[in-house]
């Protein structure tokens, strides 16, 4: 039940990158209109008026959530009010999602179970283990039996870690998962991802943390919040081309569908990284668009309204075109005229096309880098 005047209150932060430090904000959300407010805390003035804004929901909001007002990416650091914290602090968790070797062909299919699941993927990306990384991620089975058939196994090739988000996320992605032996998962939880996608108990396809604090210690390790590297990605750099997934598609929960579209038609994907583009990142990428095209000022804001997926894409042999996969960079003219292309099953209009992927040949590597 709301009343009139409902409102919830958050303490913001926002990355000021000309300043090098970080701002904050009181934000204010107004679920009856779906209107934001921002207050500077540290000049004590508004710094937004009350303003509808579409994009933004409640469910977006709580604590540890990185949301897009306006292009900017603000993190949800605290609540504002009792009030807020008593309505809307949840048992929301974070967890590791890790798609092992034997699993990456089908992490299409893998990302759509876990969007269909109701969980938010926040992070991702494909990266190749030193034997030193696995070492520290495995470090309490040193004493099992298989202990460097399982160090062989998880550096044999790309893995794709992800840190998702959701309400009981740690036990309920345990529980998709299914027993980590997948020949007893076949019997013992048919419907899990390890029964259908795994081989044996050690290519098992996924894993997944125990605990809240082995979630929190292993995705420090893939993703380290001191803004260290964390493992390396797994780009080729050679004959390759890019293809990001926009961010209105990702909002949509079409991630999974694209990338298997794309895996389905022969093309491999050999680097994938979620990101959270500034705006001014976005405009050097998409400067040869300027004056070229009519869409280019929303093109920029499109690509930075939130997550967005890069990915390297790599020729199947023999070689197909990907950017004709793609399709006309409008979805109306590709659904008459190219039917089955990306951009006409997904895009939605010519700014929000689903998909960018690079148009010259020899600008392949420079937009893969």
């Amino acid at each position: 039940f709301q009343s009139q005047d409902d409102r919830f209150a958050f303490t913001a932060e926002w990355y000021d990158p000309n300043a090098s430090l970080f701002r904050r904000y009181e934000l204010l959300y107004y679920p009856k209109d779906g209107s934001v407010e921002m207050y500077d805390v540290k000049n004590h003035r508004t710094f937004l008026k009350r303003t509808k804004y579409e994009s933004l929901h409640l469910e977006d909001l709580f604590v540890g959530n990185k949301i897009t007002v306006f292009s900017r990416h603000l993190s949800l650091v605290d609540y504002g009010d009792q009030y807020t914290a008593r309505k809307l602090g949840s048992r929301k968790e974070r967890t590791l999602a890790l798609i092992k070797p034997d699993a990456v062909p089908k992490i299409g299919e893998l990302i759509d179970i876990i969007i269909n699941a109701g969980f938010t993927i926040t992070k991702a990306k494909m990266m190749v283990l030193s034997r030193k990384e696995a070492v520290d991620f495995y470090v309490d089975h040193q004493s099992k039996p298989y202990y460097n058939e399982l160090l062989e196994f998880i550096t044999s090739g790309p893995i794709v870690a992800m840190e998702i988000l959701g309400d009981d996320a740690i036990c309920k992605w345990k529980t998709l998962l299914g027993p980590a032996n997948s020949a007893v998962a076949k019997t013992d939880a048919p419907g899990s991802i390890r029964a259908n996608y795994g081989h044996d108990g050690l290519r098992n396809a996924a894993h997944g943390p125990e605990s809240v604090a082995s979630a929190a210690q292993e995705l420090e390790l893939f993703f380290p919040s001191s803004g260290g590297r964390g493992p390396v990605n797994s780009a080729k750099y050679t004959n390759c081309t890019c293809c990001i997934i926009k961010p209105h598609a990702v909002n949509e929960g079409l991630a999974g569908k694209i990338i298997n579209a794309i895996i389905n038609e022969g093309f491999r994907i050999s680097a994938l990284q979620m990101f959270n583009m500034e705006r001014a990142n976005v405009e050097e990428f998409f400067e040869i668009y300027k004056g070229v095209v009519a869409e280019y000022v929303e093109m920029v804001t499109e690509l930075c309204s939130g997550p967005c997926i890069a990915m390297e894409i790599i020729q199947p042999e023999p070689p197909k075109v990907f950017r004709d996969f793609c399709g006309p960079s409008d979805p109306e003219i590709a659904r008459n005229l190219r039917p089955g292309t990306l951009r006409a099953v997904f895009g939605k209009n010519k700014v929000q096309n689903a998909v960018h992927c690079t148009d010259l040949p020899e600008d392949g590597l420079l937009e893969v880098r």
